[in-house]
């Protein structure tokens, strides 16, 4: 196998700026504090990947630029909570608690600490993170009745949504990596395999393409591929009919996510596609391609979404376009900005997408067609290479072209 390229990381300093940067917003929105639970707020702000427990792991941060955060851990999660970027280089302050230990009356005390100070008591507000189990929100409303809390996502969406050098450098590792699979998956057996003996190759090549798991693997069949998320099954993929392959994970925590349609032929004396796939599918590829190039600072995210749709409405496939048109990524497969009707701040350099059109008709076939893109100074940068035409595929010894060329 050939040997992965080297893979940049988040330098420990940035995971201060990170922190500084919660401070400072907090301190804009009148919170007294920002719980931050497992997950990938916490990953952003600390580089720490914590195990998600039932035992509590929690970031807290306050406005007080001269108090450290506190890294709040399970006595057994110390060791690798030292270990974390943000402890390495002194930005938090770890705390432990023992197995009969109250800890979330702990961070209770730490915010107390905090709302002593301000001038008054009435309006104390706390954002806590999504991914904060219900269990842990529910103890500290208990230990913390005069809080009014609130989502984090007002905090952290505003701080992750803009992806750094480092960032992107790992989104488009990831994509390439991806693409990599893609073509191989392309390239390869497909007729009279399970779509779900594929499903797993496709994981297995993506974490030997250096990603750090495989996260949703979706090959969808024949019919199967008019379901947007349909999961891999047993069912034997034919000659004749469209595969959407859906693939992605994490790779140094950040996600690729790439879709392309193919056709598997089942040998070249059973013909290529219909001429009402081939007809829908230059629809979908011009709609993908108008949206991807309607990217730039200052558009509106529904603005993108608006482009898709217009033209697949105009192709004749409207009803048949079922979701939005993309959705952001970084350290979550899904997170903001979401490509969408209603969706109206402008795009800023450094906001992290797919654009991912499709067209679904139920019991008959689907297709779609996704790449990450990122929002440059002057325009689109796709991080995906892989071909975009619909794939025809022999399917029984691994030959592959593109209807459309390349």
């Amino acid at each position: 196998m050939t040997a992965l390229p080297p893979r940049p990381s988040i330098p420990p300093a940035r995971h201060g700026a990170r922190l500084a940067a919660a401070r400072e917003l907090l301190a804009d929105r009148g919170l007294q504090a920002l719980l931050v639970g497992v997950g990938p707020d916490l990953r952003y702000l600390a580089g720490y990947d914590a195990i998600p427990l039932e035992r509590l792991t929690m970031l807290v941060v306050t406005p007080d630029p001269h108090r450290l955060p506190m890294l709040l851990v399970p006595r057994l999660e110390e060791d690798p909570a030292s270990r974390s970027a943000a402890a390495v280089a002194g930005l938090v302050d770890i705390r432990t608690w023992e197995e009969a230990d109250d800890p979330h009356a702990v961070v209770a005390e730490a915010v107390r600490t905090v709302v002593g100070r301000t001038p008054t008591r009435t309006a104390v507000r706390i954002a806590v993170t999504d991914t904060l189990w219900a269990s842990h929100l529910l103890r500290l409303q208990e230990v913390l009745p005069d809080c009014r809390f609130t989502v984090g996502a007002s905090v952290m969406g505003e701080i992750r949504i803009v992806k750094d050098l480092d960032e992107i450098a790992l989104l488009r590792l990831a994509a390439h990596a991806a693409d990599r699979v893609v073509d191989a998956i392309a390239s390869g057996r497909l007729v009279d395999r399970a779509e779900a003996d594929v499903a797993r190759e496709v994981r297995d090549r993506l974490v030997d393409e250096g990603h750090d798991a495989a996260e949703f693997a979706i090959v969808g069949s024949g019919p199967n591929s008019a379901s947007p998320h349909h999961a891999a099954s047993d069912r034997r993929i034919g000659p004749r009919e469209p595969i959407v392959l859906d693939i992605g994970g994490p790779l140094g925590g950040y996600g690729s996510d790439v879709t392309r349609t193919l056709w598997v032929t089942g040998g070249e004396s059973m013909g290529g596609p219909p001429a009402e796939f081939v007809g829908a599918y230059d629809v979908l590829r011009r709609a993908q391609a108008a949206a991807t190039a309607a990217v730039r600072p200052g558009a509106s995210p529904a603005g993108i979404d608006a482009v898709a749709r217009t033209i697949i409405t105009d192709g004749g496939y409207g009803p048949a376009f079922i979701h939005r048109t993309g959705h952001g990524i970084g350290l979550e497969a899904h997170e903001e900005p979401y490509l969408v009707a209603g969706s109206e701040a402008p795009l800023r350099p450094g906001m992290a997408f797919s654009i991912e059109p499709g067209i679904y008709l139920a019991g008959r076939w689907g297709m779609r067609l996704e790449d990450i893109v990122v929002c440059g100074e002057d325009g689109p940068d796709v991080l995906n290479e892989t071909d975009r035409s619909l794939r025809i595929a022999d399917g029984r010894c691994g030959s592959l072209t593109g209807a459309e060329g390349r």
